[in-house]
């Protein structure tokens, strides 16, 4: 299920820009591959590569959990997120969308009865997991 786009991403001003995006990493990151190494030491298992909407980074099928590893950058962390100098306009615009369809497949999961965890690449991955092992632990007994 693809989640239908209110406003369109802004298109690159050049080629070149064209090329570096499409060649960033989309899967298997380190703070993904310490996450996930993290929540299997912790005894739970998910799934990986589910075509749920959005894409989750991880997925605990059993407590209908998706859990998305967020980029400080890319997702406008709060913290750590920046706005490059060099063409700023469009950067603003590539960065709130990018926001904007997060809080598009939170809400399109939230509606098929999925509880949604985002994790920033600069939290703790132990931690983290600990978090998610505790919502999972309450959606399973809650069932």
């Amino acid at each position: 299920m693809e989640i239908p786009s209110l406003t369109p991403a802004p298109k690159p001003l050049s080629e070149r820009v064209a090329r570096q995006l499409s060649r960033m990493p989309v899967k298997n990151t380190g703070p993904e591959v310490r996450l996930r190494s993290a929540l299997h030491a912790l005894g739970l298992r998910f799934r990986l590569g589910s075509k749920l909407p959005g894409r989750p980074d991880v997925v605990l099928t059993r407590a209908r959990i998706a859990v998305f590893v967020d980029g400080c950058f890319w997702h406008a962390c709060p913290e750590h997120g920046t706005t490059p100098r060099n063409n700023r306009e469009w950067w603003s615009a590539k960065l709130e969308r990018n926001v904007e369809r997060d809080r598009e497949k939170d809400s399109a999961l939230r509606a098929l009865g999925w509880d949604v965890v985002h994790v920033w690449e600069h939290e703790n991955a132990v931690e983290a997991a600990a978090r998610i092992r505790a919502r999972w632990m309450s959606r399973i007994q809650a069932r």
